[in-house]
């Protein structure tokens, strides 16, 4: 890959580092958008009770969190279920820079405290996805759309910084799995991992949920796409987003014999 497309395997931390001054001004965006919305469907059980609340204190004190202080970047996007566009979710995404071509994210159901933990999505360069089996790629979406379209934000970070950012995620392809469908109401993690995807085009999102997300964020997706439009918008490489052509993976569950019990 050469210009723009050498950036998606440069990664965030080249682009952001450059800007560092304007990132320490904004430091403060985990604290103005903490307070956007909770879970819509309260988990069972009731509130930790003040001695689970003491044990957490001193854990907190005494242990490490090295891999989660690392996840120091904020995402805000939609995902889909792979064998179903009408099931769109919001997806608060918790990312580190574990690679130069390789990132790896949690995803949450909002940026509370009491955000539910309900998927995981891994973002590599185009250069590792063209390795990837044919088999495998079934299972990536591209982030050409997501990007240079503005559905993708970074709460809190200066436009300039946030379009350096988006840019090097133009061409990354990205492979999610959400745990818990909160969308339908469950109250605890049912059922097996579901594939996600993203969205490819105009159209395709209820524009109401991303009306009512950017007023709970304090972003504009129209003004970033506006940002944007010097990023070139990538053409997607052979295999990624395989709900387009009317058939995708999904997971299903089938009983095996157990190897190797001991």
């Amino acid at each position: 890959m050469s210009g723009p497309r050498n950036s998606g395997r440069r990664g965030f931390n080249r682009n952001l580092l450059a800007c560092a001054s304007s990132v320490a001004s904004a430091c403060l965006c985990g604290t103005t958008y903490a307070q956007t919305h909770g879970p819509q469907a309260p988990a069972p059980g009731g509130p930790p009770s003040p001695r689970s609340q003491l044990l957490g204190v001193g854990a907190a004190a005494l242990q490490t969190k090295a891999p989660l202080n690392a996840m120091n970047l904020y995402l805000d996007g939609f995902h889909f279920y792979a064998d179903d566009m009408g099931r769109p979710v919001e997806a608060h995404h918790f990312c580190t820079h574990l690679t130069e071509e390789l990132h790896q994210c949690t995803i949450f159901d909002s940026n509370t405290a009491e955000a539910r933990l309900i998927g995981v999505e891994y973002i590599i360069s185009e250069r590792l996805f063209s390795g990837l089996a044919d088999d495998e790629k079934r299972l990536w979406h591209s982030h050409h759309y997501e990007t240079t379209s503005g559905l993708l934000v970074m709460p809190g970070i200066p436009e300039s910084v946030e379009t350096a950012a988006i840019r090097s995620l133009a061409t990354t392809y990205g492979k999610t799995w959400h745990m818990w469908q909160v969308d339908r109401g469950d109250t605890l993690p049912l059922g097996i991992p579901q594939l996600m995807m993203g969205y490819t085009g105009d159209g395709q999102l209820d524009p109401a949920l991303v009306t009512a997300r950017d007023q709970r964020l304090g972003v504009s997706m129209e003004e970033s796409r506006q940002a944007r439009a010097a990023i070139p918008v990538p053409q997607p490489a052979d295999g990624a987003n395989s709900w387009e052509s009317g058939q995708t993976s999904q997971l299903t569950i089938h009983t095996v014999p157990v190897r190797n019990r001991k």
